[in-house]
């Protein structure tokens, strides 16, 4: 019987050893990064299970074993825990969303808006494509550059299509574009993060009175900038905006195809639209660089491939007064002096 009870001892401590060598010391098959706010770990995969810690987002993990949709993870502090696989990011993503941050630190902002709905953000244009974030609505948002990409097709027309197929030499129906744009989200524990947002989630902060004039133009806008600010009689100094945008529906090759430039009137105390262009076909971003003093001019700049091949067009603002600095071989822009 003793012997019996030694041999039992001796089979249990080379087990335990066994585990111990297999959870503890066996390195990492992987590592992660917590995806969502407040990812919480637990301490078995079975429906009876306890919290054992809650992780922020970013925070670095290594992968011990995956069971289906579930991941054992590490933390940096050696505690263990199981988590949904869809509450992680690769590290692959990670590093894309690392490269977001710092393009969009080094991008000049072309608007600024928010959601309006709970949106994803993505590392590239897409709805396939991998998700960084999920943002809560009203989240505050940078916009920095657009990017077209093929909307999915509709599940009853695609499925109508592949039953009702026409003759071979039919054409297929073109496919809806539909607008992307890369932000930096402002999160509520006062972090930031970059993505890849559907544009049609975007409510934009355009500054009153730019949407009515833009109404009434007809334009859809894309971005606004202030261009500079001039003295009023009532003592506040009045910001004068170039405003670029489109008409139609998302999805058009072009950022941009209409621009308008706004100028206080002081003596009317209204905004008047000093400048129009209706003919461009313009891409983000607008380059702005600011007066060097308080009655120096500004200039703007931005790639437009309006009239055939791609070249820069560069204006000069003097006051209330645009003129568009001329180059070899560019056409005459229109110029418009009106109440807007």
């Amino acid at each position: 019987m003793r012997k019996l009870l030694i041999g039992f001892m001796v089979i249990l401590v080379i087990a335990a050893g066994f585990y111990f060598r297999s959870r503890v010391m066996h390195g990492p098959i992987g590592v992660a990064y917590a995806g969502n706010r407040d990812v919480t770990l637990w301490s078995t995969t079975a429906q009876v299970r306890e919290p054992v810690a809650t992780l922020k987002y970013g925070e670095r993990l290594e992968i011990l074993q995956r069971s289906q949709d579930q991941v054992q993870v590490r933390t940096a502090a050696k505690v263990v825990g199981w988590t949904e696989e869809s509450d992680l990011l690769s590290a692959d993503v990670w590093e894309k969303g690392r490269d977001l941050d710092a393009r969009a630190a080094t991008s000049p902002i072309e608007a600024r808006g928010h959601t309006h709905a709970i949106s994803n953000l993505h590392v590239d244009p897409g709805r396939d494509s991998p998700r960084i974030e999920q943002l809560s609505k009203t989240t505050p948002l940078d916009l920095y550059a657009r990017a077209v990409v093929d909307a999915p097709a509709p599940a009853a027309s695609a499925q109508n299509a592949a039953t009702n197929a026409g003759p071979p030499e039919a054409a297929p129906p073109e496919a809806k574009k539909e607008d992307w744009w890369l932000v930096r989200a402002h999160l509520q524990d006062q972090t930031a993060v970059s993505g890849w947002i559907l544009g049609r989630f975007v409510d934009l902060d355009v500054p009153a009175p730019l949407p009515d004039y833009a109404s009434t133009a007809d334009m859809r806008i894309v971005a606004w900038f202030e261009l500079s600010r001039v003295a009023d009689p009532s003592g506040a100094a009045k910001p004068q905006y170039l405003l670029v945008g489109s008409r139609g529906p998302e999805g058009q090759s072009c950022d941009f195809s209409l621009m308008r430039v706004y100028t206080w009137g002081a003596q009317k105390q209204r905004y008047e639209t000093a400048y129009v262009e209706s003919d461009l076909c313009g891409k983000l971003p607008v380059k702005v660089t600011q007066a060097a003093g308080p009655r120096g001019d500004v200039t703007f700049a931005f790639e437009d491939s309006g009239h055939g091949a791609a070249q820069t067009r560069t204006y000069v603002m003097h006051q209330t007064v645009v003129r568009r600095v001329k180059d070899a071989g560019s056409t005459p822009a229109q110029r418009r002096n009106a109440h807007g």
